[in-house]
């Protein structure tokens, strides 16, 4: 119990709890690709559950030293350990300069780096939290 008050007291330090983490991925996982492994999107761009492009898996991989390969984000588990990675990376309270929330998260993997910023996620946005809201989240 305590490791969950603490977080929530004291702001999160990189990304929030597991549980919102993994609440979220669920979400944009289920956006993206219908929990498809096998996805292919944008033009073939975009591989896996995920829809990971290769330079968001670059990124990932570059800064947590990830083994693997580009093609292995088609395994939900990997890809899933590229998203963490990523938002390691950007959605950290020390970046946005407060709490990480959910919806960081999913715009941050939306449009990149700065996506927590551009009008142009907000519609991606409001698709992951009807998600969430399916999966149980009474958040805003």
């Amino acid at each position: 119990m305590i490791e969950f008050i603490l977080p929530c007291v004291l702001g999160y330090t990189s990304v929030p709890p597991a549980d919102d983490m993994s609440m979220v991925l669920n979400a944009i996982r289920i956006v993206e690709s219908s929990g498809n492994d096998d996805a292919v999107g944008d033009n073939g761009n975009a591989i896996g559950p995920f829809q990971i492009w290769e330079v968001y898996w670059m990124d990932a991989t570059e800064f947590s030293g990830l083994d693997g390969d580009y093609r292995n984000c088609y395994d939900r588990k990997y890809a899933e350990r590229i998203v963490r990675s990523y938002m390691k990376r950007y959605a950290t309270e020390k970046r946005l300069g407060r709490t990480v929330n959910m919806q960081d998260i999913a715009r941050i993997h939306n449009g990149g780096p700065n996506g927590y910023r551009k009008d142009s996620t907000l519609g991606y946005w409001k698709k992951v939290k009807i998600q969430l809201r399916k999966l149980g989240w009474d958040g805003n």
